[in-house]
């Protein structure tokens, strides 16, 4: 009976599994009949998927075109780029940094059409992110389109810092960005510079800023139009070849192009880092070859020759500067220079800085020939007195060195001036403006001015005819208004002649300052003043005699770069202290820890605060020294930011 019960259960169970089999292979079957029945649906399907395709591609594409009032708002190492297939001028990108020390970065696209003196704004989903320092060539193929490359951009408080190292192309005709990614590119950079070369795009150059020390790059990329693909250059190394740099001039030539100029920082272990312009010139030779060429530097089975060649130096030159690109005048094949910075760095207690507003034509082809281009002089029916004025003034301006004589001609009321002179028209003093011509109209767009330890970010806008040149064309003045050599220290003197003896309002002052720089300085401040309360007589005499001491030697001009810059100074605020101080700390930080981006950065601070800490009771006791001899808290604020051997102005993040 038992046997009998089991066969029926195994019987059964086959017979489900049989059963189960059987279902599954009538599932495929029908799987099988489905498809081929559907097909004509899945057709449609994907006509619908193209369709949906298209439509966002589009609304990822579509631009909105806004006619606005004036140029863009102020900023600095934006790109200003004629169209090269219409009357039109580009500007994008750029940066703005606000006295409070915020940075402002921007991705607009803006056109200006000069007939009708109009700007107009261009905006899409799909663009490039906000950056500055970026580099822009164009090409008329395909109805013409503008190539952008690289670039950097900062948070809003700096903490955080990037590069760019993306390629992207503007279709003139629809307005619209695509990204143009490819395996092979050149590294992340700023300030390198890139010109167009028949159907080719080349690029060289720039910086990169990793936080503790800027890097200058010499390579050498070569952008293939018609195939869409990058490859760098490799030269023999017994090949000339021009050292790394960012900022210089790249002005393209039929037979190649030609490099002049440009910036970078010398490093020396143990010392501050120190600016160096530079004023070489050198020509990239191209070439299309036919056939192979033993001489070329390049790979044999490439038809693309380059080399390296470097020019003499003309007997005349402008003056050594930076912060000056020059702009292609191709009608002319002539390269237009105008204003820039010329820096003495050389001294580790100070940097004086010369502003230039002057305009230089170099002749491209064969060696190499600099002219000055000065407006024409009025012609006038006799020789009258102010005519004669006007002439000296003009001698004047161009013999003085800081360069801002200019702005004070024009703002003079002497009846012996002429108002008809046209260099009362002149731009004032400015580096890093932006330039372009246009045909034969050459366009000034902002730039930077500094006056004291303060920079000024320009917004007006300036035109001149270049096979004239009679007068300069304000088309939007600034309406930034810079005080007068003398004017700040003056005004700020009677307000210190006032507060000087309100010893503690100077107290509240600094440390409300200290909290809106964004450090934790309460604690160590109300440590010091417990002490100073319990502090014996001996111990306060003591402190004097170390802070008499120090006075003496911070005078003295044999003190080492390292012990200058890592030392804090009277009237420096620990704020101040570490922004002239933050690339020593950083690389002290970095040859002792792992960590990098941020972490190092805070790994410096650290250093930077311990050794503030250390001498806060000595820099105390100098101030009350100076504050006893007359000397407020402002003035010792100044002072602090004149030496330290490269604050202020001298660690400027425009120097690169």
């Amino acid at each position: 009976m038992g046997n009998e019960k089991k066969n029926t259960s195994k019987a059964a169970a086959k017979a489900a599994k049989k059963q189960k089999a059987e279902a599954k292979i009538s599932k495929k079957e029908k799987k099988k009949i489905k498809k081929t029945t559907d097909a004509p649906t899945e057709d449609e399907d994907l006509e619908a998927i193209l369709d949906r395709m298209n439509r966002e591609w589009e609304d990822a594409h579509k631009v909105t075109e806004e006619l606005v009032e004036g140029p863009p708002s102020r900023r600095a190492n934006a790109t200003l780029t004629p169209c090269p297939s219409g009357n039109y001028l580009w500007c994008i990108g750029g940066e703005f940094f606000s006295d409070d020390g915020k940075a402002y970065f921007y991705n607009d696209v803006y056109r200006y059409n000069p007939d009708k003196d109009e700007w107009r704004k261009f905006v899409s989903p799909t663009c490039p992110g906000p950056r500055s320092a970026h580099a822009v060539v164009t090409s008329a193929a395909g109805g013409g389109k503008l190539f952008l490359f690289g670039g950097e951009f900062s948070s809003l408080y700096q903490n955080t810092f990037h590069h760019y190292r993306d390629f992207w192309s503007f279709d003139i005709s629809t307005h619209s960005w695509d990204r143009l990614d490819t395996k092979i590119r050149p590294s992340a950079r700023s300030g390198h510079r890139m010109a167009m070369w028949k159907h080719y795009i080349v690029l060289f150059g720039g910086f990169y800023d990793p936080g503790h020390r800027t890097q200058y790059l010499n390579d050498t990329w070569v952008f293939d139009t018609q195939e869409y693909k990058w490859r760098q250059i490799e030269f023999k190394d017994m090949d000339r070849k021009p050292s790394a740099r960012s900022g210089f001039s790249f002005l393209s030539t039929p037979e190649g192009i030609v490099l002049h100029g440009g910036y970078c920082k010398e490093y020396i272990k143990g010392k501050r880092p120190i600016g160096v312009m530079l004023d070489d010139t050198w020509f990239l030779r191209m070439s299309l070859e036919t056939s192979q060429s033993p001489s070329s530097s390049t790979v044999s089975s490439d038809p693309l020759g380059l080399k390296w060649e470097r020019r003499k130096k003309p007997s005349f030159a402008p003056h050594i500067r930076s912060g000056c690109t020059m702009a292609l005048w191709s009608v002319k094949g002539m390269g237009v220079l105008f204003g820039g910075v010329t820096d003495d760095d050389r001294d580790e207690e100070s940097l004086e800085s010369v502003f230039w507003n002057d305009l230089y034509g170099y002749q491209l082809v064969g060696n190499g020939r600099w002219q000055s281009m000065t407006l024409k002089k009025l012609k006038k029916a006799g020789k009258g007195g102010k005519r004669k004025a006007a002439a000296v003034q003009q001698e004047e301006s161009d013999g003085d060195d800081d360069g801002i004589k200019t702005q004070e001609v024009k703002n003079t009321k002497d009846l012996d001036v002429d108002p008809d002179d046209p260099t009362l028209t002149t731009p004032i003093p400015r580096y890093n403006a932006m330039l372009t011509v246009l045909r034969n109209t050459l366009y000034i767009y902002g730039g930077i001015f500094e006056r004291g330890s303060r920079e000024y970010t320009l917004d007006d806008f300036y035109s001149i005819q270049l096979d004239k040149l009679e007068r300069y064309t304000c088309l939007k003045h600034s309406g930034i208004v810079i005080p007068a050599e003398g004017d700040e220290s003056s005004s700020d003197d009677d307000e210190d002649g006032v507060e000087s003896d309100e010893d503690g309002d100077s107290d509240n002052e600094t440390r409300v300052e200290e909290d809106d720089a964004g450090l934790n300085l309460e604690k160590l401040d109300d440590s010091r003043d417990d002490e100073e309360a319990d502090e014996p007589v001996n111990a306060r005499d003591e402190v004097r005699a170390q802070a008499t001491a120090f006075m003496g030697v911070s005078r003295d001009t044999a003190r080492s770069a390292e012990d200058v810059i890592s030392t804090p100074e009277p009237g420096e605020t620990l704020a101040l202290f570490y922004a002239r101080s933050r690339e020593y700390w950083t690389q002290k930080a970095h040859g002792v820890s792992d960590n990098r981006g941020k972490q190092l950065r805070r790994d410096g601070f650290s250093f930077a605060e311990e050794r503030y800490a250390e001498y806060k009771p000595i820099l105390e006791e100098v101030e009350k020294i100076l504050a006893e001899a007359g000397l407020d808290e402002d003035e010792m604020r100044a002072g602090a930011a004149q030496t330290g051997g490269g604050g202020g102005i001298a660690s400027s993040r425009n120097r690169r």
